[in-house]
């Protein structure tokens, strides 16, 4: 009786509309997965509903007309360099912008906030001149290297919030007992900032993951394309095949779903043992 108690109309309210939210947000992944495994004639009169008998022809075309796997692959090799590389540069130009002294420290923390002012969209005829010049069509570090460069200001400017936060007197301590700069980077600010990389990585792969735009400019040929821009290939082709479209989405989003759970989870845990710690 004393947890009803508790409850008032504005708790009732907010637990409602977060309800609400989840059921928007949760509702199209189980419509997509539902009508992944019906025959396409079902989905059409009966869209909404469970399947009346489950079939998983959708995912054996899927992968028999695709290349998926090496779709997986190419996807994997362009998401995972650019979320690595991103984390090791702006956690050191994080760790120098936040603990160092230097001319020109604020005018380049504006160029940080200005850039990501500017639309990607905008820099994509010099980007495509440069890189075709370079000879990188249709190779991955076409993809790669304008998206390391387009998230780096992104998440130098939240893993800066998030290191001045952090305690100095630990990397004073180390820095008395003989350690070199790089060696409070890799000891005290990685390991403390975990939280924070991991906040930065989720954003990074994902946006990475689904930059279809710069994946069909900069990637032409089927062998190096990645699975959200073979899903633009599947649905050009095979745009009445409801169930085999449906499959290929399905294909696409669990991995990032799987991803995001994953490192959701490490996150909290990360938070919680700082929490305890402190």
């Amino acid at each position: 009786m004393n947890k009803f108690k508790n409850i008032t109309l504005s708790n009732i309210v907010i637990y409602t509309l977060l309800t609400l939210w989840a059921f928007t947000t949760i509702y199209p992944f189980y419509w997509i997965i539902i009508n992944s495994v019906k025959e396409s004639n079902e989905i059409l009169s009966n869209s909404f509903g469970f399947p009346k008998k489950i079939v998983w022809d959708n995912y054996i075309n899927a992968f028999q007309n695709n290349d998926i796997a090496k779709s997986y692959y190419n996807s994997l090799i362009i998401s995972g360099t650019t979320t690595v590389v991103v984390l090791f540069l702006s956690s050191m130009a994080s760790f120098a912008m936040v603990r160092y002294e230097f001319k020109g420290k604020k005018i380049l923390y504006m160029l940080f906030l200005g850039s990501l002012m500017i639309p990607a969209f905008s820099t994509i005829i010099p980007i495509f001149t440069l890189v075709a010049k370079l000879g990188l069509i249709n190779k991955y570090s076409a993809v790669i290297i304008p998206q390391i460069v387009g998230n780096l200001s992104f998440a130098i400017i939240v893993l800066m919030g998030f290191m001045a936060t952090l305690p100095l007197e630990l990397e004073e301590s180390a820095f008395l007992e003989g350690s070199s700069v790089f060696g409070i980077y890799r000891r005290i600010i990685v390991p403390l900032s975990i939280p924070s990389l991991a906040s930065v990585a989720i954003f990074t792969f994902l946006w990475s993951y689904n930059d279809l735009f710069l994946q069909m400019i900069m990637l032409r040929k089927d062998n190096v394309l990645p699975i959200s821009a073979l899903l633009k290939k599947i649905s050009s082709q095979f745009g009445t095949d409801f169930g085999l479209m449906a499959a290929s989405v399905t294909l696409v989003i669990v991995p990032v779903l799987i991803i995001y759970i994953i490192l959701q989870k490490f996150i909290i845990k990360s938070m919680t043992q700082g929490a305890l710690k402190g």
